[in-house]
């Protein structure tokens, strides 16, 4: 999908969760366009690495262990996977990764070696989000959340709702005004009234925490 494509792609989804349900067209109103912004670039290998640095952490936190992870390996605006297995546990740790994510990280980027996990963007197109998701969690470390954070924000995926995403729940609580957080299979059911533009209202729920 092109990024025009995908501009007016979102104006549709807009329009068709505000005649949906009230609840979004209430999101929609309060938050304005859905900026939505895949990084059309990243390659599933790429994305899935970044998606484990940032596993239990706050972004801030996150970006600076990126940030010394990328130093690591001057020249390269991201590092090919046969140069992140080249280095050693104490140069990769040395940016501030814990030894669980440390092995994570080693065993995608194998992965990537062998080809398992794509290095380019090519052939994915054609695939669904369940083949993905069932593909890339075959690595260690790489649950359904962070595949589905990859479809969204790397493939421009318009149909994913990550139910087990902490945001994306609390937003859907606070805006309900639930007395409890609402459970993924509850959500699930509800958001299939959205499809298929469950990543727009994934980014609306979000939006929602922060008001």
């Amino acid at each position: 999908m092109t990024k025009i494509k995908f501009e007016t792609t979102l104006r549709d989804g807009e329009s068709f969760l505000t005649r949906a349900d009230p609840l979004l067209r209430k999101l929609i109103r309060a938050h304005g366009p859905c900026r939505l912004s895949p990084n059309w670039r990243r390659s599933p290998y790429e994305s899935l690495v970044r998606a484990i640095m940032y596993q239990q952490l706050n972004g801030k936190a996150a970006a600076t262990i990126m940030g010394r992870f990328i130093d690591l390996f001057p020249g390269s605006r991201f590092p090919e996977p046969g140069l992140v297995l080249a280095k050693t546990d104490e140069q990769l740790r040395s940016a501030g990764l814990s030894r669980q994510k440390l092995s994570y990280i080693r065993d995608v980027a194998a992965k990537a070696q062998e080809g398992v996990i794509p290095t380019h963007r090519r052939g994915l197109m054609s695939r669904t989000d369940d083949e993905l998701i069932e593909l890339f969690t075959q690595a260690k470390g790489v649950g359904r959340w962070s595949v589905e954070m990859m479809l969204m924000f790397s493939l421009g995926r318009l149909d994913v709702l990550p139910i087990d995403d902490y945001g994306v729940r609390a937003g859907y609580t606070k805006v309900k005004k639930l007395d409890t957080m609402i459970a993924p299979k509850a959500l699930a059911l509800i958001g299939q009234r959205w499809a298929p533009y469950r990543s727009i209202a994934a980014w609306y729920l979000w939006r929602a925490t922060e008001a």
